[in-house]
């Protein structure tokens, strides 16, 4: 299982968002979104076993994750199995959580064999979850080569595993 984050993971983490028009990358300039995406369908290639569950904001944003997940490419989209946030949630609640404890809450949910989280956010991971997390650089994410490397050594930990929750949202 992947948890996935887009900001700082997939683009810089410096997105805004306009009434009407959605998300766009602010700063720096040159950079798009979701500039990695292709990277991560690389990554992933070798692990087909391997689904996604989106540990970003955009859910809550966009209000789905079926919205949130068209915005990937059909590769990345195909295995997305749900969100660390679902709307029996309370929105203010699971707001006010640093992200590790999102991650770490839906990974006792969920109970994956085995599983990995990109994100750039270091704060508020619990002990028993930090070795689950590769922490991505805020404006190169996963394209930074030591991110990229733990990338691959973490996948390949946890690629032979298959997840028995793949069905859950």
């Amino acid at each position: 299982m992947l948890y996935l984050d887009f900001d700082g993971v997939l683009h810089p983490e410096d997105v805004w968002r306009r009434r009407g028009s959605g998300p766009y990358d602010a700063t720096p300039p040159g950079h798009t979104l979701l500039e990695h995406a292709a990277l991560l369908v690389a990554l992933l290639a070798p692990y087909p076993n391997v689904h996604i569950v989106l540990s970003t904001s955009w859910v809550r944003i966009l209000g789905s994750v079926r919205k949130t997940a068209h915005r990937l490419p059909p590769a990345l989209r195909a295995r997305v199995v749900g969100a660390t946030f679902h709307e029996e949630m309370d929105a203010y609640l699971f707001a006010g959580m640093p992200r590790g404890m999102q991650v770490w809450a839906d990974v006792q949910r969920r109970r994956p064999h085995g599983w990995l989280s990109l994100d750039d956010d270091g704060e508020g991971w619990p002990a028993m979850a930090r070795e689950h997390l590769v922490l991505t650089d805020p404006v190169l994410g996963i394209s930074e080569p030591s991110v990229y490397s733990a990338i691959q050594a973490k996948l390949a930990a946890i690629g032979a595993f298959s997840d028995a929750c793949s069905g859950q949202v």
